[in-house]
């Protein structure tokens, strides 16, 4: 009799069936990790106080932020200034010259080498390589300076929405106050023989607008040494109520005929053999400086250039001074000592052509054309942009030299720029490490 026996299935059989499920097991972790891996990178991802992007990004980039890429590029686009580019954008040739201002850097050499020493660093700020010196000499020389002064005016919209606010003031009323003057900066004529001033001696002139409101630049135009001041403010249009501080460079009488006729005051020095015709002697409070408060009528009556609106002259005296100041204005609401405290605000743009000189680049270039010293002119203004945002982000009383000093030490630092601004002396805070390894209960003996 034959028997039934059981029929065993081949070992080769079983190690294949045991591999297909394993497979399939394989398969189904690996697609719980792939989307477990997609909606991970499917969260957004903001820039927190704790999270990487802050820990890779020095305070340079964190400067050049300020600048976005889009309405610079844009600048680029209307100026044409990357017409003829093989390589070598505006963008970085705008970094190598703001790296000039804020790294105290003299010549061409220092710029390049002070990129190429901080190379590994250079990826984040949109400059691929340091450049060469020939290759900056050539983009500063030809490239449109027109470009960085775009630039300078995209910057001052921002710095102007953070004084916006609710500010303390010092004067009651609200009309704009702008400062003008000018101030000259010395050239070697044999060199920079396009700038004429003397005989022997260059020079060019940068007159400027400061706004009381931040005290920030406002307008800004370059020339050479001999260009007239009153020729270039008589270019310039100011809105009706603005109040126009200036000293004696600027007086004309057609022209502050003309800017009464606007709406447009003024407060200035007479010259010292200027004639006018008293109108009215108005009272002088007791015990103040104000000498004299009277209305006049500039010029003689036999001159053409006489003006026909009434001026007021004031005369203040000041200690410690023998002569007493002589001031002219065409705003007859204001008060005596209201119109002495407005002149005195004109001290504070002799304040920022000091700090121009004393902490920027603007007194040796790296250029000898007249094209190259405007870019870096305007560099040199858009970087006193950037440390005045600073100086009205940061809860720090920094002074402006300090600023400019310490700012320069820490401008490839990896560390959150708005806390190192309000608390520059602490030691930035240790953040956790990103991924943080789990420990493994291992016992002995095992």
């Amino acid at each position: 009799m034959v028997g039934y026996q059981s029929v065993r299935k081949p070992k080769r059989f079983v190690e294949t069936r045991r591999a297909t499920s394993l497979s399939k097991l394989d398969k189904e972790t690996r697609a719980e990790s792939l989307l477990a891996w997609i909606g991970f990178f499917a969260k957004p991802i903001y820039a927190s106080e704790d999270s990487a992007l802050n820990r890779v990004c020095s305070i340079f980039s964190q400067l050049l932020q300020l600048f976005p890429r889009t309405e610079f590029e844009q600048a680029v686009r209307q100026h044409k200034a990357e017409r003829h580019a093989r390589g070598f954008t505006c963008w970085g040739q705008f970094i190598a010259m703001l790296f000039c201002q804020l790294g105290q850097a003299q010549s061409l050499r220092e710029i390049c080498g002070g990129l190429a020493a901080s190379e590994g660093k250079l990826r984040h700020l949109g400059l691929p390589e340091s450049p060469k010196r020939s290759t900056l000499a050539y983009a500063n020389e030809h490239r449109p300076w027109q470009l960085f002064q775009t630039v300078f005016e995209q910057l001052l919209g921002k710095c102007q929405e953070v004084i916006a606010g609710p500010q303390r003031r010092r004067f009651r009323f609200r009309n704009r106050l702008l400062t003008i003057d000018s101030t000259l900066i010395d050239l070697c004529s044999t060199m920079f023989d396009w700038a004429q001033f003397q005989r022997a001696k260059g020079a060019a002139k940068l007159h400027l607008v400061l706004d009381y409101r931040g005290h920030l630049p406002r307008y800004a135009v370059i020339t050479e040494g001999k260009a007239s001041d009153l020729a270039v403010a008589r270019r310039w249009r100011f809105e009706p109520g603005t109040i126009l501080v200036m000293d004696r460079a600027y007086f004309d009488y057609r022209w502050y005929e003309q800017l009464t006729r606007q709406g447009v005051f003024f407060v200035t020095r007479p010259r010292m053999y200027s004639c006018y015709e008293v109108l009215e002697t108005r009272p002088v409070p007791e015990g103040s400086p104000i000498l004299s408060d009277e209305v006049i009528r500039l010029g003689s009556s036999t001159w053409r250039t006489r003006m026909t609106s009434p001026t007021r002259r004031i005369v203040v005296a000041i200690p410690g001074q023998p002569e007493p100041l002589v001031l002219l204005t065409n705003h007859l609401q204001f008060s005596s000592r209201t119109v002495a405290e407005i002149y005195r605000e004109r001290w504070q743009i002799e304040v920022l052509f000091r700090a121009l000189k004393q902490t920027l680049r603007v007194k040796t270039f790296v250029g000898t054309s007249a094209n190259a010293l405007k870019i870096q002119i305007w560099t040199a203004l858009i970087a006193m942009l950037v440390l005045k945002y600073l100086q009205l982000r940061s809860r720090f009383a920094w002074s402006l030299s300090n600023l400019v000093a310490l700012l320069r030490q820490q401008l490839f630092v990896y560390r959150d720029l708005e806390r190192w601004l309000d608390q520059p002396f602490q030691p930035p805070e240790t953040l956790p490490p990103l991924f943080v390894q789990l420990p493994l209960p291992l016992q002995a003996g095992t």
